[in-house]
C-alpha cells in the first residue's frame, strides 16, 4: 500500500501563513528547493485542497517559472507529471492537466487510492491533512520548519487531536530550516 505523506511549511510558531495569509515568508534557496522537489518527485499523486492548488497550478499555467533556472524547470516537471486530486466546493473546473476535481474529502475513496496507487501521495495544505489525519490515512508527515515566528495563522498541525509520532529522519539546512521526518504511530 502506498504511504501518504503531509508535508508542509511552518513557522517555528506552528503556522503555515502569516497575518496576512500569504505564504511568502518561506522562499526556498537552491539547497531547500532542490530538497523539496525531491520529495515532490517522490510522489505520484498530490491531494490538494483549493487554495493550495491554486497557489501551486503557475507551475504547470505559467511557463515562465520553470525558464527561470534548471531548478525551478525540475519542480515544474515534477509538479506536472504527478496526478492530482482537488478537494473544493467552489473550484468550477481544474486549470491543469491530470487533474480530478472531488466535491468532498471522502475517507474510504483516498483509503482506496493508496492501496491502489503505484507511488505515495503527498497531502497539501493543513485543513485537508487535518482531515486525513483525523480518519488514520497519514502515515508520515514532513516538516520544513522556517527559523521564524509569525504570529500568523492556519496551523500546520491539528490543535484539537493527539497524535503520536516517531521521528524517522531530520535534515539542517544552511540557511536555518530544518526538515523534520515523522512515522505516525
Amino acid at each position: 500500500m502506498a504511504q501518504l505523506i503531509y508535508a508542509s511549511n511552518m513557522s517555528l510558531d506552528g503556522c503555515t501563513e502569516d497575518e496576512r495569509g500569504a505564504f511568502d515568508w518561506a522562499p526556498p534557496d537552491d539547497e531547500v528547493f532542490a530538497f523539496i522537489t525531491g520529495l515532490m518527485r517522490s510522489a505520484g499523486t498530490y491531494l490538494y485542497g483549493r487554495r493550495m492548488y491554486e497557489t501551486l497550478a503557475v507551475w504547470e499555467t505559467d511557463p515562465s517559472l520553470a525558464a527561470r533556472s534548471d531548478l525551478m524547470a525540475d519542480y515544474a516537471g515534477a509538479w506536472q507529471a504527478a496526478d492530482k486530486v482537488v478537494y473544493s466546493s467552489t473550484l468550477a473546473e481544474p486549470s491543469t492537466a491530470r487533474t480530478r476535481l472531488e466535491r468532498r474529502f471522502d475517507p474510504g475513496a483516498v483509503h482506496d487510492l493508496k492501496a491502489t496507487a503505484g507511488g505515495d501521495l503527498l497531502v497539501g495544505g493543513p485543513n485537508l491533512a487535518a482531515q486525513a489525519l483525523a480518519a488514520g490515512l497519514v502515515d508520515q508527515i514532513a516538516l520544513f520548519v522556517w527559523p521564524i515566528v509569525l504570529g500568523g495563522r492556519n496551523p500546520a498541525l491539528p490543535t484539537d487531536a493527539r497524535i503520536d509520532l516517531e521521528l524517522v529522519g531530520e535534515h539542517r539546512f544552511g540557511n536555518g530550516v530544518v526538515h523534520l521526518r515523522y512515522r505516525v504511530r
